[in-house]
């Protein structure tokens, strides 16, 4: 390899991006471009392990400045204690500003009503759109990936909003050579996925490789437990045995984490994140087809939720 046709290059000037480098590349620049383009962004933040991801990332974007924008979760108020807890040291530590949008609040006022299985994710959209409105933000990072599930795959990495915070298929705008366009008129905003090429198994293996903590449920433990429709559901407060069913003692952790009603946990031995990649590797289903039943509603349950706002 030659540099100006006549003075070789030296090993040394040469570098190989690995994966990870530059998946983690890609997100960073992402993040950047749109802190750099929009007034007011906010992070989505739940505790899970893809927005865990993602503030690591935005930590590392603007490094050794802070994160210049908030944080918004969504609380279903049926989330897992471990997952809050986690959520509310996480946001001291970094000494971010954390905005929360609560179902209960609206269940409690009359503008939502409980779901007669019990289910709160789908109530989640209007509460966020909501937040955004009141907050004024005009763009939001989410930590979906397209290896989640069909609805999640045809996503742009720039995902344009209404001014009724929906997704119209037909207004997206095409993404080529990483150029994000970010214009949107007055009322709309834009969702950003920085995470859009990432799979499960490249998420785990940044977070062996970056060594961050993760809520203790993402490991295995041992927790009583029903089977129903396929899943382990915990039992607790939002779960309890019906029928016919009975409560087991097993050792599970959970793949994702979500309204405790329908996110199911999987038998696992994984207590380290080595384990839990071994684990991925082995596995063909993706984690929320085989962990969430909010998924399972319908054929296009996550599909018409987009539409409406939610992800």
């Amino acid at each position: 390899m030659t540099a100006n046709n006549s003075h070789p290059v030296a090993a040394s000037q040469t570098h190989q991006l690995d994966l990870l480098d530059a998946l983690e590349a890609e997100a960073i620049h992402i993040i950047r471009e749109v802190a750099a383009e929009f007034e007011r962004p906010a992070l989505l933040f739940s505790g899970g392990k893809d927005s865990v991801v993602m503030l690591h990332l935005a930590k590392k974007a603007f490094w050794p400045a802070a994160v210049p924008f908030p944080l918004l979760h969504v609380d279903t108020g049926h989330n897992f204690p471990e997952v809050i807890d986690y959520r509310d040291v996480t946001v001291e530590k970094i000494g971010a500003r954390l905005e929360v949008a609560k179902v209960q609040d609206y269940i409690d006022d009359g503008r939502l009503a409980e779901r007669s299985d019990g289910t709160r994710n789908p109530l989640q959209t209007q509460p966020l759109l909501d937040a955004i409105a009141e907050h004024k933000f005009d763009a939001v990072f989410g930590g979906g990936r397209r290896d989640e599930e069909k609805a999640r795959a045809k996503e742009r990495v720039l995902s344009l909003r209404d001014e009724f915070g929906q997704w119209d298929p037909r207004n997206q705008r095409p993404e080529l050579w990483n150029l994000y366009n970010g214009r949107h008129r007055p009322g709309e905003h834009v969702r950003a996925f920085p995470l859009s090429n990432w799979t499960e198994l490249d998420v785990w293996r940044y977070i062996e490789r970056e060594s961050i903590d993760l809520p203790s449920l993402y490991y295995a433990h041992y927790r009583d437990v029903v089977e129903r429709d396929g899943m382990l559901l915990a039992v607790g407060e939002f779960i309890t045995p019906r029928d016919g069913e009975t409560v087991t003692n097993r050792l599970v952790r959970y793949r994702t984490v979500g309204d405790m009603s329908c996110t199911g946990a999987v038998e696992s031995d994984a207590k380290d994140v080595a384990a839990v990649i071994a684990e991925i590797q082995a596995t063909r289903i993706t984690e929320r087809g085989a962990t969430r039943a909010d998924d399972r509603i319908s054929e296009a349950a996550m599909e018409d939720r987009k539409k409406e706002g939610y992800f």
